[in-house]
């Protein structure tokens, strides 16, 4: 299989679209059941009701997500996943399943890499001052002749 990287590629725009975590949290949620939006807002933290409502309409757009709209006062909408939604939240139960499997090794490796960057940061900083003491030696020598 071929990955096409650029920008206009269908594919690309799919994944960015389904792969995003207000998306993929919202499809997880509605996994369940049906929710109305001031329910999936409350349920899905720090997602702005600006987020979350283009986040289902392009959800809606891609056949993901179905939307009712009840005639009452005050209008009650609800959102659920349609059988291609469905299908989506298998594959991402799957890739939740592997991230539960393998959480203790990314944050083992998260952890080395941190220190890593920390030891290289800290032989960077010695070296510097390595070379501002030997420079500061050559110029206050020079200027004793």
């Amino acid at each position: 299989m071929q990955w096409d990287t650029r920008e206009d590629c269908e594919v690309r725009q799919i994944l960015d679209r389904v792969a995003d975590k207000w998306s993929l949290l919202v499809i997880a949620l509605l996994d369940r059941r049906t929710l109305r939006f001031t329910e999936l807002k409350r349920a899905i933290d720090g997602v702005s009701q600006r987020m979350l409502a283009q986040t289902l309409r392009h959800l809606e757009r891609d056949g993901l997500v179905s939307r009712v709209v009840h005639a009452t006062v005050p209008p009650r909408v609800d959102y659920a996943l349609t059988p291609l939604g469905v299908t989506l939240h298998e594959t991402i139960r799957t890739l939740v399943t592997w991230t539960e499997t393998h959480q203790n090794e990314i944050a083992a490796a998260r952890t080395a890499y941190d220190r890593r960057i920390e030891a290289e940061r800290l032989a960077a900083e010695r070296e510097a001052a390595e070379r501002d003491a030997l420079a500061h030696d050559v110029l206050t020598a020079g200027q004793g002749r």
